[in-house]
Parts: C-alpha cells; sequence; structure tokens
C-alpha cells in the first residue's frame, strides 16, 4: 500500500505520516528513510527536531539523498520516506544527482520501494501556492515537484494533506 501526505512548513505532516506508517505496523519493521543532507546549521536543526519526534518509535533510521532505487528493502518493512521535496532538490541539484531527470529518477525509486515493502509512506512539501516568481532552476524544481506529486496522484492508495495540524483526506484507504 501506498499512503502519501502532503502539507505546507511546519503543517504536522511528518508527525502524521509518522502516526500512520505506526499504525499500519503488524509485525513489520518500521524504517524511516531520511533525505535530507545536513548542510548547514539549520538543516541540522530540523534534523534534530525530528529525530526528537521519533524517538522510542522503533524506526530504523536510513540515510537516502540520491539514487532511492538502490535503497536495501526487504518486504516485512514499513517504509517511511521523509522526504520527497529534499529527495528532489538532491537529486537535481547535487554532484550525484540526475539533474534534469531528477523526476524520472524519483519515479522510478518509487516504484522500486513499493514494490519491495510491505507499506510506503512518502511525505511531501505542498511548495505551490506562495504565487512569487522565480529564477529558471527554481521553476524547474516546482516542474519535477509537480510531476511527481501528479504522479503519485494516480499512484497512491491513500492521499492526505495536513493543514494545520488537521489531516484532510483526499483519497481515503
Amino acid at each position: 500500500m501506498i499512503c502519501v501526505v502532503i502539507g505546507g512548513s511546519g503543517s504536522g505532516k511528518s508527525e502524521y505520516a509518522e502516526n500512520l506508517a505506526l499504525g499500519l505496523k503488524e509485525q513489520e519493521k518500521l524504517v524511516y528513510v531520511a533525505t535530507m543532507q545536513p548542510l548547514d546549521e539549520e538543516s541540522w536543526q530540523r534534523i534534530g527536531r525530528h529525530r526528537k519526534m521519533r524517538a522510542g518509535k522503533g524506526f530504523e533510521t536510513r540515510e537516502c539523498y540520491t539514487h532511492l532505487e538502490q535503497l536495501p528493502v526487504e518486504k516485512n518493512e514499513i517504509i517511511l520516506l521523509e522526504c520527497l521535496s529534499n529527495l528532489t532538490a538532491n537529486e537535481m541539484f547535487s554532484e550525484n544527482g540526475r539533474k534534469e531527470k531528477a523526476a524520472q529518477a524519483i519515479e522510478t525509486g518509487i516504484l522500486y520501494l513499493a514494490e519491495n515493502c510491505r507499506h510506503l509512506v512518502i511525505v511531501g512539501n505542498n511548495v505551490f501556492e506562495d504565487g512569487t516568481e522565480y529564477d529558471e532552476m527554481t521553476m524547474e524544481y516546482l516542474r519535477q515537484m509537480a510531476g511527481l506529486h501528479r504522479f503519485l496522484g494516480k499512484l497512491a492508495d491513500s492521499l492526505m494533506e495536513v493543514i494545520c495540524g488537521i489531516p484532510v483526506e483526499w483519497r481515503k484507504l
């Protein structure tokens, strides 16, 4: 089963996704796939907050900044992928990333995870509502993110948006 949880920054989507993964657990192993590369103090602080939030919940953390399709996965695992936005930025802008083919590579990675785990919960940021004009590189990032969101909209068994801590179910389980 594939569940997608989206929301704005600070919306509560990460906590909701963690609780969703915990609720799916029977005998499976919980795996948190961390995609944020710690490049500066702010990213280290965000990583610290997320580690603290999931402490004691039984998640094994696997870091994966690019090449999602190479992540070791087992059939008895519930994978929580946090988050699509960081993974896209990594694939587009990092040295090892797939640049203009980032979205295509991530789609392949998501299909790989979905085929090889019990449940897949994907967290993504809603980055489309500020109405600001951006440079071409940022616009390309937004285009690739939009394509990934459309791909997940078709693929997901369950799709939720978290707004102010309140989940809105667009597609129910």
